[in-house]
């Protein structure tokens, strides 16, 4: 009997072994990229979320302050009326970061559901 003949079965297990080694490690590689996208996916739903939410307190806030007059003093002019859209979508950024109103909240529910993902 052959040294190769000898080996022969040994050489079949260890074989057979790498094949398993690879075909678990493509489906950990796989399972690790599923997880990426949708960690990316529900980073991007977030953003939107709340950038809706923003852009809604937003219009509330220019809503609100329509009707009130400045005194002169201290405001009032073509600057003022210029500005007064920064300041809102700058105040409608700041509350939406600090919680909101909780509609970031359920927007980024129904996103995650249309995408099928679930929810965190």
């Amino acid at each position: 009997m052959s040294l190769l003949s000898t080996l022969a079965p040994q050489i079949n297990t260890v074989a057979t072994a790498a094949q398993a080694a690879a075909k678990t490690a493509q489906t950990v590689a796989k399972t690790a990229l599923n997880t990426v996208d949708d960690d990316a996916k529900r980073a991007k739903i977030k953003a939107t979320a709340q950038n809706f939410e923003s852009s809604f307190l937003s219009v509330m806030v220019q809503q609100m302050s329509a009707g009130v007059k400045t005194d002169e003093t201290f405001g009032g002019g073509q600057g003022e009326e210029m500005f007064k859209s920064v300041l809102s979508d700058a105040m409608s950024k700041q509350i939406t970061k600090a919680g909101g109103i909780g509609l970031s909240a359920s927007i980024q529910r129904e996103m995650l559901k249309m995408q099928g993902l679930k929810e965190q």
